[in-house]
């Protein structure tokens, strides 16, 4: 068996074995398999796909490659919530605190700013001092003190994952349903939970695009959650649009300020509240749903939501002083509005377009060894089924490379529709599969 043969294979359209697919990932987590032959096969993955039998295969060899979590010592119901990525999702730092402060227990693995989607570890490090990398035991202390611990993926847990998930980023492989399975239900495993909630993006800013694909990952995914022995059930919602009002790491710390603050956006928390309501029901603290948005909201209302996010980044060692004044957070250099040539209703904002400017502003990576702006991104001031004026910004973006300011105005300009006469919000929660 050789790493060669296996690529051809794979390449020509044939189903590769879990015994094949095994040696493969084993092979390229021990570095005896290089990264070129690796994008291979995530390339012919990519174009010939997987069946069902091989999809199990991928991901148990992910799963295999590290320890498992096993967390039967915390009293409760474990549940995460995971979401497909997109534009603007700061969904995962406002649940979290919510759920917990539900009283359900929430391991939560997360990952990195993906392609044009941002990734919620980003975003906490943009937080001084916030801390994601932790060991297993550092892990179950921390969330047998508070209730929830926000990381990445340790060196023990799915490192295969952690190495493929840097190579599919730069080698345009994300957008494969085995590919997105495997890496997304081997972690959600390995982490102990007892169910999970997955919010499955659609649109031009989702990876997946058109409505059907995104049914089809759903299934996929909960298929190999309840095989696994886990609840697993799954929202479509829409990422045509940003989500809330800001796009870049800080830029979204302080929306999700606002937003346990009570200060939220109606999309957003739309979407937040459904969630968490879902994760509150499956934890059984609430009979339905329904009774568990309600709770969600109330949590929010009466502050404890926000009390238990400054407990979470002060035990992962997070300036909380900064959330408390975020003013005092650094500025990019360049803040450049644009201003609105018209009268009318926004029709839409390209998602798509908003990501991948706000990467190349700093706020993501285009390569997988580049640092990050933290300060970078784009905050808008109106959105999609909301009134503009002639004369009033639409958006400001912020980063400290100059040559990129006018580019990326115009860039954006160009992927926002005005209509002159009222349009009415976008439908944010588009179906519920389980």
């Amino acid at each position: 068996m050789t790493a060669y043969e296996i690529i051809s294979k794979k390449r020509d359209g044939h189903p590769l074995s879990s015994e094949e697919i095994g040696f493969f990932i084993n092979g390229y987590t021990l570095g005896k398999i290089p990264d070129y032959q690796m994008s291979a096969l995530l390339m012919a993955i990519y174009l010939k796909g997987m069946d069902e039998e091989e999809s199990r295969a991928l991901m148990e060899s992910y799963l295999h490659s590290g320890q498992t979590i096993n967390l039967d010592h915390i009293p409760g119901i474990k549940v995460d919530k995971h979401s497909t990525g997109g534009v603007g999702d700061k969904v995962s730092i406002i649940l979290a605190p919510i759920v917990a402060a539900a009283g359900v227990i929430v391991p939560m693995i997360s990952g990195r700013g993906l392609g044009h989607s941002g990734g919620t570890l980003d975003k906490l490090e943009s937080i001084p001092g916030f801390t994601v990398d932790y060991n297993i035991d550092e892990f179950k202390n921390k969330l047998e003190q508070t209730g929830v611990c926000l990381i990445g993926q340790t060196a023990e847990l799915a490192p295969a994952d952690k190495k493929i998930y840097a190579l599919r980023d730069v080698t345009a492989t994300i957008q494969s349903i085995p590919l997105i399975g495997a890496s997304i239900m081997s972690k959600k495993i390995a982490e102990g939970i007892d169910a999970l909630v997955l919010d499955v993006k659609t649109g031009v800013g989702a990876f997946m695009t058109e409505y059907d694909q995104a049914v089809r990952l759903a299934k996929s995914l909960i298929h190999i959650g309840e095989n696994a022995g886990k609840k697993t059930i799954a929202y479509i919602t829409d990422m045509n649009n940003p989500l809330g009002y800001t796009v870049g790491n800080w830029l979204e710390i302080e929306e999700c300020i606002e937003c346990l603050q009570g200060k939220g956006p109606d999309d957003l928390m739309e979407i937040t509240h459904q969630l968490a309501g879902a994760m509150i029901y499956l934890g059984r603290k609430t009979g339905s749903v329904d009774s568990g948005i309600e709770l969600s909201k109330n949590l929010v209302n009466d502050g404890k939501a926000w009390e238990k996010f400054l407990e979470i980044v002060k035990t992962q060692k997070g300036d909380t002083e900064i959330l408390l004044n975020p003013e005092k957070y650094p500025r990019s250099e360049f803040q450049t509005e644009y201003i609105s040539p018209q009268n009318g209703w926004i029709e839409s904002i390209n998602a798509f377009e908003v990501g991948t400017t706000a990467v190349h502003l700093g706020a993501g990576r285009l390569k997988s060894d580049d640092r990050i702006d933290y300060k970078a991104g784009i905050r808008f001031h109106k959105k999609a089924g909301q009134k503009v004026e002639k004369g009033t910004p639409i958006f400001t973006i912020y980063t400290d490379k100059k040559e990129l300011v006018q580019d990326s105005v115009k860039r954006l300009a160009h992927v926002i529709i005005i209509e002159p006469d009222p349009v009415s919000p976008p439908k944010m929660i588009l179906d519920y599969i389980a």
